[in-house]
């Protein structure tokens, strides 16, 4: 039901209004304020869809009031009511975030038509909201193990900066997450997260996958293509697997860091580009320095922060919560009420030597799921699990 309220010093035109308001939708739940100070004090309590407020009243006008709004529920939308003779202040509203505005008296067709508008905008506001927490809700990382506090703790502190970051940990272990919620908590959030998989590159496309090309670069560039830096230009790239990049790509890499510029494969022309860098790997970076296979010079530009996200194996306390979280999920997308884990049958998958991490506790609980009754047992994790404990 939406909520609305009136903010208007002249009873007769509150009455009006609210009677107008009422005839179209029944359904509106409206409250009224008869100056500026008593509705900025009902804005601070409840949570409104709309107001509708004059311009010209005692104790605090209605400039006041809009800006006052706008510092409590910025995406409220306002609409300004205002006599014949303010049409100058009532375009000064506009210019200060009103949503519109409506001259007195007020016009039946004007007011129901803006009215409505003013509702659908916040009602595509609030979907925005619900599908933002839903994108951010699949890279949740799950748990409350020490070491998952640890980078959780590292993340608040790192994502507001503009430093670059360097994940490291095991296949499987989550590091594309760590990558999210660094983007997510950034204040390029707005921006575009770009992620590139290094290792599902071949090396000869590698630089075009990154940098671009020009058309005639290379046998099938038949027309000029962004690079992967472009598309991310005011947000966050994720150069994932950094590790298994090629020597020559490393190096294009390194000056896009230093001097913030690309260039297409086959032109000389430099591309201006604003892209946090965060990047990952399953390997140990200083052993493929030593063995020549990674440049040093820029593995010190990608480890301004390094993240480590440990192993399953060193962070079991997650498991039983990692389990529910994967149950509810596939029975969420196979439309299914959730099977329940039996205590014994969580002991025991949490003493498993999980070698390909979160990634194969996933596909087992999911194996689980498929194969066992409602309740899953002790005896379905030994009969349908190969059982290596560590």
């Amino acid at each position: 039901m939406p909520r609305l309220l009136i903010i208007e010093d002249e009873d007769a035109i509150r009455r009006v209004l609210k009677k107008i308001l009422l005839e179209e939708e029944k359904n509106y739940n409206i409250d009224e304020a008869e100056d500026g100070l008593i509705g900025i004090e009902l804005v601070k309590k409840k949570s409104y869809d709309l107001v509708l407020c004059d311009i010209k009243m005692p104790k605090m006008d209605g400039m006041e009031v809009l800006s006052a709004c706008q510092k409590l529920q910025p995406e409220l939308p306002v609409i300004m009511i205002s006599g014949h003779g303010d049409l100058e202040t009532a375009v000064e509203t506009m210019r200060m975030g009103a949503f519109d505005y409506i001259s007195k008296p007020p016009d039946l067709n004007r007011l129901l038509n803006t009215v409505r508008i003013a509702l659908d905008h916040t009602l595509l506001a609030q979907e925005n909201k619900q599908l933002k927490k839903k994108v951010s809700k699949q890279f949740e990382m799950v748990g409350k193990s020490e070491e998952l506090d640890q980078i959780k703790s590292m993340i608040d502190k790192v994502a507001p900066t503009e430093a670059r970051v360097l994940i490291t940990g095991e296949n499987g272990t989550g590091k594309e997450l760590v990558a999210h919620w660094l983007h997510e908590k950034s204040n390029r959030n707005k921006g575009p997260f770009i992620e590139v998989n290094c290792a599902a590159i071949p090396s000869e496309l590698i630089e075009s996958e990154l940098f671009g090309h020009v058309k005639g670069a290379f046998t099938s560039a038949n027309k000029d293509r962004a690079g992967k830096f472009e598309a991310a230009n005011g947000g966050t790239i994720f150069l994932d697997e950094i590790g298994d990049m090629s020597l020559s790509a490393q190096a294009k890499v390194l000056r896009a860091l230093q001097e913030n510029r690309v260039q297409r494969v086959g032109s000389d022309k430099d591309i201006k580009v604003d892209v946090r860098v965060i990047a990952a790997t399953n390997k140990n970076l200083k052993e493929e320095i030593n063995e020549k296979r990674f440049r040093e010079d820029l593995y010190h530009r990608l480890a301004v922060i390094i993240i480590h996200v440990p192993a399953l194996k060193d962070r079991r306390a997650d498991i039983p919560e990692l389990i529910h979280h994967f149950t509810e999920k596939i029975a969420k997308e196979q439309g299914t009420k959730p099977k329940v884990f039996e205590a014994k049958a969580v002991i025991l998958l949490e003493k498993l030597n999980w070698t390909g991490n979160i990634r194969e506790l996933r596909n087992v609980v999911e194996r689980l799921i498929i194969l066992g009754d409602q309740q899953i047992t002790e005896e379905d994790v030994k009969k349908f699990v190969q059982l290596k404990t560590s």
